[in-house]
């Protein structure tokens, strides 16, 4: 199941990296499978690289608004 950008922007930053950081955890895991030639769903590692993407862009977001109310 793909994340919501919606979802994600109501999380706190500390909330944010955690996902990432499951998410990175998952993403080696399968790239490990596919190495490997267990993986059975090889769509889920693009599902995953892009909630990467979205984790780290939302996660950029919030850094440049705080840097901008604070400048």
């Amino acid at each position: 199941m793909a994340l919501d950008a919606q979802e994600l922007r109501g999380k706190t930053p500390d909330e944010l990296r955690e996902q990432l950081s499951q998410l990175k955890k998952e993403q080696f895991n399968l790239r490990f499978q596919a190495a490997t030639n267990q993986i059975e769903n090889t769509a889920r590692m693009r599902v995953v690289r892009r909630d990467v993407a979205r984790v780290m862009t939302i996660l950029n977001q919030k850094a440049a608004e705080a840097a901008g109310t604070e400048a």
